[in-house]
């Protein structure tokens, strides 16, 4: 039996109840007290994410109070001056403030509101660099996901997901993804064996949080031309040829020999769930599928690590299992994420650095690399088949 599976079934050290017991319950309580310590910290909210654990809440209990914190949340953010970054992103940026903003001022039928966090959107698309390509001197502006272009077109696809299609029309965004594409090409010039290649502070990574699967993963979102589809899958196909021969895992950058990291952020992780998405978009391409499952091995196998977050930690390792069961339909995938979810039961507040030093303290409720994303895995295990990886899947 794998220590995985061993593990789930010891006894916890407190009086909690045990998800065998009571499953719903379970995950409901223990997502619940994960997010109220998350809405104690609305700072960390800022840079690590913005569809808070609140948001998530309240999709997955209907409960009011959980939107009304939500709002309160989204709103102290948008106090704060927001010309103190020059990103555009979800994640990381002013697009994601407002995006969520819009979506939530939508849900609880306050329409001038709404309106007015979509007019702050869409003067954050008139950021000049956004549709500039390659050949009008565009690298000024990156092409990932976490400070990126694809970071910005992941908040509109937000947007048009829980408001409305276009909302935000393609006129603005297909511009963008046209510059994403180009970049990408002007990036492999020196690399014929990748069609698109991108750098993030000169290096050339690989993975979702600043490399090639986070700009494919969103890339599959938009209609492409023959051309364009090609090329994505041309560098999946490099990438997928290009794994570790021992262990099936991603290098974190291009030509990086060094097979350690299996997360979201670098490996395994975000490749399982970015060909996840190819699969579905390829349907006739069964080798994307099957790419998928075998990356998804490699985080069953190397995928219980010493943090908490959805970048570099259990819970967002969780997410591939999560993926492959809503492409797969297969009960072991789901009982995988379950396991990995039962391990931070127990031992997300030890590998958590909460009461540490002020910059470790933050990170220990962000999304990203703290508890928030511990919740929402929780709340997504109440109904897996509509679960989502925060930030990354639509």
């Amino acid at each position: 039996m794998s220590s995985v599976v061993q593990f789930t079934s010891q006894e916890s050290n407190g009086n909690e109840e045990r998800p065998s017991r009571s499953r719903t319950r379970w995950y409901k309580s223990r997502g619940r007290e994960r997010a109220k310590i998350v809405r104690t910290q609305p700072h960390t909210v800022v840079c690590w994410g913005q569809r808070s654990p609140a948001l998530r809440a309240y999709e997955a209990t209907g409960s009011r109070e959980d939107l009304l914190l939500c709002a309160a949340i989204v709103d102290a953010c948008a106090s704060v001056d927001c010309t103190y970054t020059r990103h555009v992103t979800f994640l990381c940026g002013r697009g994601g403030i407002y995006a969520l903003g819009a979506v939530v001022a939508n849900i609880m039928g306050d329409h001038q509101k709404c309106d007015m966090f979509l007019d702050l959107f869409l003067e954050v698309a008139q950021e000049r660099a956004l549709p500039i390509g390659p050949e009008e001197g565009g690298f000024g502006m990156s092409y990932d996901l976490l400070y990126g272009r694809a970071g910005f077109l992941w908040a509109a696809l937000f947007i048009n997901k829980h408001i409305g299609q276009e909302t935000i029309q393609n006129d603005l965004l297909m511009p963008i993804v046209e510059a994403v594409l180009a970049g990408g090409r002007a990036g492999a010039s020196d690399n014929t064996a990748s069609p698109l290649m991108y750098r993030w502070h000169g290096t050339r990574y690989w993975g979702a949080a600043h490399g090639l699967a986070g700009i494919l993963h969103m890339l599959l979102h938009f209609p492409l031309s023959k051309e364009d589809a090609d090329d994505v899958k041309g560098t999946l196909r490099y990438m997928m040829s290009n794994r570790f021969p021992h262990s099936g895992n991603y290098p974190s950058s291009e030509g990086n020999q060094r097979d350690k990291l299996v997360e979201w952020s670098h490996g395994a992780t975000g490749m399982a769930i970015t060909l996840c998405k190819a699969s579905q978009v390829f349907l006739s391409d069964r080798e994307f599928r099957d790419a998928a499952i075998e990356a998804g091995e490699v985080v069953w196998k190397s995928g219980l690590v010493k943090k908490v977050g959805l970048a570099d930690g259990v819970a967002g390792n969780a997410y591939a299992f999560l993926s492959l069961y809503r492409l797969t339909r297969e009960a072991i995938y789901e009982e995988r994420a379950k396991a990995f979810a039962s391990f931070l039961y127990h031992n997300a507040g030890k590998l958590a650095p909460i009461g540490h030093s002020r910059g470790l303290a933050d990170h220990a409720y962000s999304l990203f690399q703290g508890l928030a994303g511990t919740a929402c895995l929780w709340f997504d295990l109440l109904a897996p088949e509509n679960s989502k990886f925060p930030g990354y899947e639509l």
